[in-house]
Parts: C-alpha cells; sequence; structure tokens
C-alpha cells in the first residue's frame, strides 16, 4: 500500500513538473516577441534562458507531498520570470544590439537547443507579421529636397522635416526644371489649387499665403493714394490761409510796403487784427452803430474823436476792428498815442506797424490830407485812469488840438460814443508814489488785480457798444480859422457834449453791464 501511494506521488510530481514546463514555453513564447515589437526593434534570437530547477531526477522524494511540489513549482515559475524582465528592459537600448542577459547556472541541456532554435524562428515569423515589423521593412520612400534655408537631413522616418509624403486633397504636385548632372532628382512639392498657375516660392503654402496678402495691400494701397491724390486737387483751401500762405511768402520775398509812419497794412490785417478778433467778437462782443457816417474813400478822410476808459487803451483797438471790419470798403484808422507808447521797447515797433503814430498836430495834418480816417482821445490819460465811480463823465478834451487840425485840413470830425470799456478794469485805487517811480501815469488797483497776479490782468466780458455819431463839417469855415481860439473852443466843447449825450443814451438801452 505504501509502495503504490509512492508512485502514485511520483508520477503526480512528473505530470505537474511537464505542465510547469509546456506553460513556460507557452508564456515565454507569448510574453518576449511583443516586448521586441512593443520597443519597435527587429526579433532577436531567443536568449537561452532556461531554469535548472526543472530538472526531473531532482523530484524523487517519496516523502513530500504533492501541495509542497506545487508551491515549488510555482517558485520556480517566478524565478524564471525575473531574467525574462530583465532581458526586455535591456533590450531598451540601441537597436542594433541584441539583449544579452547571462543568467549564471542557466545552462539549457544540449538535446533542448534543437527546440530552442526553432521557437526562435518562430517567434520571428510571429514578429514580422506586426505592423511595427511591416513599418519596418517596408521600402523607404526617397526623401524631398529640404529648403534651402534648412539643413541637409531628414528625420527617422525617412522623409524630409517641413515635408508632407504622399498626395493632399485639393492639391496638385509641381515640378522643378530638370536638375543638372551629378544631382539627385527632386521630390516633386505640393501646391495649393488655388495658385496652380504659378510654381511656389520658397517657404511652403505659408509664404505663398503672405505673398498675396503684401500684393492685395500694395494694390489697395495704391487705390487709396489715387483717390486721396484726387480729393486733395478738388479741395480749395479757405481764402483766409491763402492770404496767410500768400503774405508768409511776400514777407520771405521782400515784397511788402511801409509808408512814410511805418504803417503796414496787410501785417494789420492779417496778424494784428487776426489775433484781436475773436476778443472783439466773442469776448466783448461789440455792437457798432452809424457805420454810415463814415466816409468813403472817394470823399477823403475823417477824424474820429472819441471817450477813453479802461486803465488799458483797449478801447483804441476795438475801435480800429470795428472801423476796418464793419466799414463797407474796410478802411483802416490811423490812431494818434501818447507819448509813452512810443517809449516802450517792443509797443513802439508795433504801435507803428499797426498804424499809430505820435499825437502831434504835424503827423496828424499830415494822415489826414493824404485823406486817412484818424482816431483821437482827447481825454488822455486823465480818461483811461480815473476811477470807477467817475465812469463814463469825460475829462476834460485839453487844448483843442484836433479841432485845429481838422480846421486846417477842412476834414469832417464824427464824435464816437463807446459804451463797455469802463468795466473792464474797474479801477478801486491807485499807488501815486509808485507811479511816479517807475514814470508811469498811475497803478491801478481793480478788485481782481494785483491780488489774483496775472489772472487778474484778465479783462471783465462787458457788452459793448460803439456808435459813431453824424459828422461835424469843418469846410464851411473860411481859411484861417484854425487860428480862431474861441472857434476852436466853441468846436471842442460841442464835440465833447455830442459824445456824453449818447453815452447817457447807450447806457440806458443797455440792459446789463454784461448783456
Amino acid at each position: 500500500m505504501a509502495g503504490s501511494r509512492s508512485r502514485a506521488g511520483t508520477r503526480s510530481v512528473l505530470a505537474g513538473a511537464d505542465r510547469a514546463s509546456g506553460e513556460r514555453q507557452v508564456r515565454r513564447r507569448r510574453t518576449t516577441p511583443l516586448l521586441a515589437a512593443r520597443e519597435g526593434q527587429a526579433p532577436a534570437e531567443a536568449p537561452e534562458v532556461e531554469a535548472p530547477a526543472v530538472k526531473a531526477p531532482a523530484v524523487k522524494a517519496p516523502a513530500k507531498k504533492a501541495g509542497a511540489t506545487k508551491g515549488a513549482a510555482k517558485k520556480a515559475s517566478a524565478a524564471r520570470k525575473q531574467p525574462t524582465v530583465k532581458k526586455a528592459a535591456a533590450t531598451k537600448g540601441p537597436a542594433a544590439k541584441a539583449p544579452s542577459a547571462k543568467v549564471p547556472a542557466a545552462k539549457v541541456p544540449a538535446a533542448k537547443a534543437p527546440a530552442a532554435k526553432a521557437s526562435a524562428s518562430k517567434t520571428a515569423a510571429q514578429k514580422s507579421t506586426s505592423p511595427a515589423a511591416k513599418a519596418a521593412a517596408a521600402p523607404k520612400a526617397p526623401a524631398a529636397p529640404a529648403p534651402a534655408p534648412e539643413p541637409a537631413g531628414t528625420s527617422s522616418t525617412g522623409s524630409t522635416p517641413g515635408s508632407t509624403p504622399g498626395s493632399t486633397p485639393g492639391m496638385r504636385p509641381a515640378f522643378r526644371p530638370a536638375p543638372a548632372s551629378g544631382e539627385a532628382s527632386p521630390t516633386p512639392r505640393v501646391v495649393a489649387a488655388s495658385a496652380a498657375h504659378a510654381p511656389l516660392p520658397e517657404g511652403g503654402t505659408q509664404s505663398m499665403a503672405w505673398m498675396m496678402v503684401a500684393q492685395m495691400g500694395e494694390a489697395l494701397a495704391d487705390m487709396v493714394g489715387e483717390a486721396v491724390a484726387d480729393q486733395v486737387k478738388s479741395v480749395e483751401l479757405p481764402e483766409k490761409l491763402t492770404e496767410l500762405l500768400g503774405y508768409v511768402g511776400r514777407r520771405l520775398s521782400g515784397e511788402y510796403d511801409l509808408d512814410d509812419f511805418g504803417f503796414d497794412p496787410e501785417f494789420t490785417d492779417l496778424v494784428w487784427m487776426g489775433l484781436m478778433r475773436p476778443v472783439y467778437r466773442r469776448w466783448f462782443r461789440v455792437e457798432v452803430r452809424g457805420v454810415e457816417n463814415l466816409p468813403l474813400a472817394s470823399e477823403g478822410g475823417a477824424l474820429i474823436v472819441a471817450n477813453h476808459s479802461g486803465t488799458v487803451p483797449v478801447d483804441a483797438l476795438m475801435t480800429a476792428i470795428a472801423v476796418h471790419d464793419e466799414h463797407p470798403e474796410h478802411r483802416f484808422m490811423r490812431t494818434l498815442a501818447a507819448d509813452l507808447v512810443f517809449q516802450l521797447p517792443f509797443v513802439s515797433e508795433l504801435a507803428r506797424r499797426t498804424g499809430s503814430t505820435l499825437a502831434s498836430n504835424p503827423d496828424a495834418e499830415k494822415l489826414l490830407s493824404d485823406g486817412n480816417i484818424v482816431g483821437v482821445w482827447p481825454e488822455g490819460f486823465k480818461g483811461v485812469g480815473k476811477p470807477f465811480s467817475e465812469r463814463y463823465k469825460l475829462q476834460r478834451f485839453g487844448r483843442g488840438g484836433f479841432v485845429s487840425a481838422a480846421l486846417r485840413t477842412r476834414t469832417p470830425i464824427v464824435p464816437c460814443s463807446i459804451v463797455g470799456a469802463e468795466e473792464i478794469y474797474p479801477i478801486v485805487g491807485n499807488i501815486p508814489s509808485l507811479a511816479r517811480l517807475m514814470g508811469v501815469p498811475y497803478i491801478p488797483i481793480t478788485p481782481f488785480f494785483p491780488w489774483l497776479g496775472l489772472l487778474g490782468a484778465v479783462p471783465l466780458p462787458s457788452k459793448w457798444l460803439i456808435e459813431f455819431g453824424p459828422p461835424l463839417r469843418t469846410d464851411q469855415y473860411a481859411p484861417g480859422a484854425e487860428d480862431d481860439p474861441m472857434l476852436v473852443f466853441d468846436l471842442t466843447d460841442q464835440v465833447r457834449q455830442s459824445i456824453q449825450q449818447t453815452l447817457y443814451a447807450l447806457l440806458v438801452q443797455r440792459r446789463s453791464i454784461f448783456f
């Protein structure tokens, strides 16, 4: 009974060993080629790795049970798996070298060598049918010529970097001219169907797209340039701008005239009055009346006599603009200024250029004899520097020198009344000691100057009214009447009373100082 049990155990152990050996052979054939194919390497001969623990004579102990035998078989199977994994990790090296995982004491019996070779050949045949093996064994396509800027060379797939093998939908091949002797024939490149009539420049479809965009941009720029040029040709410059450009050209060439007093009509109209017109029209909103009382150029000259006020002689500037802009013939008014004006360095030159001259009888008579309109303010500094409490009350008109000049030249006297200048700088005080030290008639103190500095020098926007009264004719007097002091005094007082009555009437008509 014991002998039969021993033989049965021996057969069971042998059968288990055979089954374990067969399973190991099948697992090795299934596992090893797949690992090699996964790494993309060429199939190599199966390494001769066999576990020595599978010898049949080593399992003869009858005392061991079948369970222990199965445990030993599992341990032997795990020992065989370890070199297999090491071999698979070793195959990740260069493709030209086959893995060589040598295990000490893992010698295969000589009788089993043919079977190992047959298994290796079978494994190679199976691997050759895999997709990776087919891709490696397929013939390589000829490399397309690389663009000129790129370095020569091909990628691992055998194609030139930047090129696309095969054909693309919507594309057609474009061939270069035949290469010279000794050069390799280039591979046809792919060109977009929209550019079928011209060969593709170096750089691919992207360069062609940029070239097309650049050409379209140039064409559009040409069209826009032509349209703008046509519009510029058809545009007419404003009249004032044309006059200003002509003025600059004449100044550069020296083609302008000055009279005996240094008056420059072109400079006065385009530059000086051009700067003062916004103040005249927008700031003071000057309203002019009685322009018809001013004579035309064919009728000769006239002497305008006006009241003086405003701390600074702004009323003289506004009256000159009113005569020029409101007169139908745009005549200039020549101003008779005080001596102080021509003692200042910059103001004297500007006054000469704009038509002012010294308030003297010879100069006034010369201007009136030439048929000019001359303006005079007989009150002088007494009128322009009077306090605000005495506003619109005329001061003494002097000795009547303007009447003598009008009688001698037989020109009419036109009284002029100006309302609004008294409020631009209302004088509330004066510093006479400082005025004498500086050599000026007065140093005004207003509600804003000198307390606000330069901001206090800005004039208040009062509403202005300028009215030219009926002319007082002088040609009815006999020659030499200018030497009669009583006649001169009577005419002076008559002009003063006319201006004063007109001022009162205008103040009644004005609704407000600023409206």
